[in-house]
C-alpha cells in the first residue's frame, strides 16, 4: 500500500473537503482582484487566482503562518493534492502568499466570498432556517506593552506623537485592538460575533469588533427582518436588544441574567437550563474554530487585516462544517449535497 492510500485509509479531511467543494463558484468574485500591471516584457507569469485562494483555505483551516503555510506545502503530500501539484511545480513563497491576501483583504473580498458560499448553502438546503444562535467569542492578538498615556490617546483615536516619529514602531502597534475583562479573566484584541444556524451549527452572518465592544451592541448588524426564532445568552438581554428583535419581527429566546440583590429565582434558573440546551450548540462552533483551526489568536496589526483574517475563517469554517454534514449524514435523510 503506498502512502497516500495509507492516507486515505487513515481518512485524510483535506480529501474529504475537495471532494465535496464546488470551487468554481468563487471565480466571479476572483475575477474582480485588482490586476496588477507587469513592470516590464518577461518574468514568471503569476499564479492563478484560485491556486492562491486555495492555499488561504489551507493556511486558516490549519492557522499556520506564511512561512509554515510555504513550507508544508513544499513538504507534506496531502497539502499537494489538495492544490493539485506535483513536486516538480513552483510553489509561491510567503511574500507571495502575503501579498495576495493583502491584496483581497484591501479589495474587501473576504466578506464577498464569505457571502457567495453562505448563499450556496442557502439555496441547497444546508441552512434549515429552524432556528438561529446570536453570539460572540475574542479573538486575542499579541498584547502591547503601552503606557497609560499612550492608551489614552489610543482610546482617543489618536497615535502618541513619539510613535507618529518613529513609522517603523508605529507600523507594529494596533491602534484598533482593545482590552477588556469577562469573569474576570483579561483579554486583548477583537470579537468574532456570529449568527448561527441552529440546525446546521453553519455561520450565517458575521460582524468583528473590537473586544471591548459589547456582544449586544453587533445584534443589529448579524439579524435580519424575518429570521426565526433566535437562541441568546444573558449578555442579549435587555430592552435595547429585545426592542432590535421586535422590530425585526424576530422570536427570541433569551437567557435570564440576575442582578445584585435580586438573584434568578429557580423557576428562572431552569427557564434559562432549557434555553441553554439550543443556545450552547454555538459553543462548538467557537470550539472548533479554537482546537481544530487556532483561530481565536491572530498576528495581524489593525482593524482591517485581522476583520479579513476573522471573515475568512468563518468561511473555512463553514467549509469543514459542510464536509461534515455531508459525510456524518448530520441532517438525517434529507441531508443536501454541493454537487
Amino acid at each position: 500500500m503506498d502512502r497516500m492510500a495509507q492516507i486515505d485509509a487513515m481518512g485524510d479531511p483535506l480529501a474529504n473537503l475537495n471532494r465535496i467543494m464546488n470551487w468554481e463558484i468563487f471565480v466571479p468574485v476572483l475575477d474582480r482582484i485588482p490586476r496588477k500591471e507587469p513592470k516590464g516584457p518577461g518574468g514568471r507569469p503569476p499564479f492563478h487566482p484560485m491556486f492562491m485562494f486555495r492555499i488561504l483555505v489551507l493556511q486558516s483551516l490549519y492557522g499556520i503562518s506564511d512561512e509554515q503555510t510555504q513550507f508544508q506545502i513544499l513538504d507534506r503530500r496531502s497539502f499537494h493534492r489538495f492544490l493539485d501539484i506535483t513536486e516538480a511545480d513552483t510553489v509561491p513563497d510567503q511574500n507571495t502568499i502575503r501579498e495576495f491576501r493583502e491584496t483581497l483583504t484591501h479589495a474587501k473580498l473576504f466578506e464577498e466570498l464569505f457571502a457567495t458560499f453562505t448563499a450556496y448553502l442557502a439555496e441547497r438546503g444546508f441552512i434549515t432556517r429552524k432556528g438561529c444562535i446570536a453570539d460572540a467569542s475574542f479573538v486575542e492578538v499579541p498584547r502591547q506593552r503601552n503606557s497609560k498615556a499612550d492608551n489614552e490617546a489610543i482610546k482617543e483615536g489618536k497615535a502618541p506623537e513619539e510613535w507618529e516619529r518613529h513609522p517603523k514602531r508605529l507600523a507594529h502597534k494596533d491602534l484598533d485592538a482593545r482590552w477588556t475583562k469577562k469573569n474576570q479573566q483579561t483579554f486583548y484584541g477583537y470579537k468574532n460575533h456570529v449568527n448561527v444556524d441552529l440546525e446546521s451549527k453553519l455561520i450565517i452572518r458575521a460582524e468583528v469588533t473590537n473586544a471591548a465592544v459589547h456582544d449586544s451592541q453587533a445584534l443589529d448588524t448579524i439579524t435580519r427582518q424575518g429570521d426565526p426564532e433566535t437562541s441568546l445568552d444573558s449578555g442579549y438581554a435587555g430592552k435595547p436588544c429585545a426592542d432590535i428583535l421586535a422590530a425585526k419581527g424576530i422570536p427570541a429566546q433569551v437567557c435570564e441574567k440576575g442582578t445584585r440583590g435580586k438573584p434568578l429565582t429557580p423557576r428562572q434558573k431552569r427557564s434559562n437550563r432549557s434555553k441553554s440546551r439550543k443556545r450552547s450548540r454555538v459553543e462548538h462552533v467557537f470550539g472548533f474554530m479554537t482546537v481544530s483551526m487556532n483561530a481565536m489568536y491572530k498576528r495581524y496589526v489593525g482593524m482591517v487585516r485581522n476583520r479579513a483574517s476573522i471573515i475568512l475563517c468563518n468561511l473555512v469554517y463553514n467549509m469543514a462544517r459542510t464536509e461534515q454534514i455531508i459525510r456524518l449524514k448530520i441532517l438525517g435523510r434529507a441531508t443536501p449535497s454541493l454537487g
